[in-house]
Order: structure tokens, then sequence, then C-alpha cells
């Protein structure tokens, strides 16, 4: 699956591609007085992508189209038509636009493509209408879209904080081939930070552990950690699906993650043989009738 550019021109359309993300951590510092969880995570773009097709519309407003292989709301209940109204709103115009969702990941695996397709839907706006607004704004309308839309406003790598909305960005560059494995369950993100339970405890070794290879720039290191703080909240929603990872492990195909608040799963291989990957990805695919997607880190 090769890297694609992030905005073309097709005719009189404008394709800007969503990237997906896997959480190379994630960390939960406690709840915050807003009711909202305090998280500290690396995230890291990868080349899956979502589709946003920007064009004119032939009657006045926002005109979304959902197609693609999995589903995805319609009108104001999707992200990319709220990113469109707030960003109009916010510059005070009120061109005809149709909006095209492709949608090629599917939602409620912890890869954020809801979050993606908002932020390509900004990028695209932005040059398609030429508002010329300014960073900071775009940023503000991220934040009040969600918390990782701000993360696909920036760069390919990044240490996130707050409610995900802080980014910090990450320069190294981290290459990387990664299997992702999609068990046919999803999972509400809501109900994981609902089912938390916080330890304190682990996540301060964990933050210890981490925050020592972020300032040896080892992102390498951080991955072997893998660690993510909302596995045990996601897997006491759902015995079976904590049981796949146990399963895909007893398969020796290396250290199995959990991405987000769940489903997807990834395995990171820094570099290496891709046909020794793929022979995973049979495997699993064979073994655990799951789907799997061989993915690279992301290069915007």
């Amino acid at each position: 699956m090769n890297n694609k550019e992030q905005i073309t021109t097709v005719g009189e359309r404008l394709v800007i591609m969503a990237p997906a993300k896997i959480n190379l951590s994630l960390l939960i510092a406690g709840k915050r007085p807003d009711g909202f969880h305090e998280i500290e995570t690396i995230m890291a773009k990868i080349n899956w992508y979502d589709e946003i097709s920007i064009e004119k519309a032939k009657e006045t407003g926002i005109e979304l189209v959902c197609k693609g292989q999995y589903w995805a709301p319609e009108g104001r209940e999707n992200l990319v038509f709220r990113a469109a109204e707030m960003l109009m709103e916010k510059c005070g115009l009120k061109e005809p636009v149709k909006i095209t969702l492709t949608k090629n990941i599917p939602a409620g695996t912890g890869l954020g493509s809801a979050s993606s397709d908002a932020a390509a839907t900004l990028i695209g706006l932005n040059k398609y209408l030429k508002t010329g607004i300014d960073e900071k704004s775009m940023s503000k309308i991220a934040a009040t879209l969600g918390s990782d839309v701000a993360f696909f406003l920036n760069g390919p790598l990044a240490f996130c904080s707050g409610k995900g909305e802080k980014i910090n960005k990450i320069n190294k560059i981290f290459d990387f081939l990664a299997l992702l494995i999609l068990p046919d369950v999803s999972i509400s993100t809501k109900k994981v930070y609902e089912n938390y339970r916080h330890d304190s405890t682990l996540y301060g070794e964990l933050k210890r552990k981490i925050n020592e290879h972020i300032i040896k720039n080892r992102i390498d290191l951080v991955i072997k950690v893998c660690a993510n703080m909302l596995e045990s909240s996601c897997f006491g929603l759902n015995k079976e699906f904590a049981g796949i990872k146990e399963e895909i492990e007893k398969l020796n195909i290396g250290r199995c993650c959990l991405s987000g608040s769940g489903s997807a799963f990834f395995c990171i291989y820094e570099s290496g043989d891709e046909s020794k990957i793929l022979e995973y990805k049979h495997i699993i695919e064979e073994k655990m009738g799951c789907k799997c997607v061989i993915v690279s880190n992301n290069r915007w």
C-alpha cells in the first residue's frame, strides 16, 4: 500500500486523502474536572485512507454523499458535514458544495478515521474555497469537533495530551511496517472510557519508561512497551475480544498492541522482509478469520 499525495485536483474536483492512525502508546493520567480523561499518547499516521472529494453542488448548502466499503452516517451526524458547516460559518461563506466521503476504513476500530475525515474536510475546504483561515482558528474548530481531529491537521507523528487536542509534533522520521488486525467487532469509545478504572501506579511506571525513550528520541523503544491503559477496560466489555489478542500472540508473530479504544490490533515491524509480514497476514486470516492490512508510516 503506497503513500498517496494528500491533495490532488481531478477536473473540477478537489480530492483529499484522510489517513488512519495508530496509537504507539496510550496512557491515562486521570479524570479531569470536566469529566473527560486526561490522556498522553503518541500517534502515528498510516498509509490507509478514506477519501474526501469536494466540488460545486447544484443546490445551495452542503450536500454530503457517503459511499465505499464501510457505512458512515449521513447529514449532521457525520463529522464531515459538521466540519464543513463550522468552517463555512466561521468564514461567513454560503457557497454550495458537494462533499463525497468514500469510506475505506471501518469505524469503531480505534484508527481515528472519522476524525481524519473531519480534518481532511477542513483542509480541503480551506483550499477549495480559498478561505485563508489561519492555523490557530482551524485548530479551534478541530478541537470542537473531536479530540483527535487536531492531530490530523499536523504532521505524521506527534505526542498528544489533554483530551488529545494538545499537539506536540515529533520531528523524528520513524519508518515502520505494521500489520493491522481487524476483528469483526465494533467497540464504543464512550463505553470504554465509562468502564475505565484508573491505576495511578501503573500510569506512573509507564510514564517514566516512555518519557525516558522520548527524551532519547527512541520511538522504536516506546513501541516495545506496548502501553495502552484502555486495554483492560476494552477487554472488560467483551471477554471474547480479549481472547482474540491471546490467540494472536500464541502465533508468535510479534508483540500485539491495541490501537486507541479498539478494536484494531497492530504488530509493528520496524524494517525487514515484507514477504514475512505477508505470511503472518495469511496465517491470521486463515486461523483467526480476521481481516488484516499491511501498512506503513505515512509521510505527511
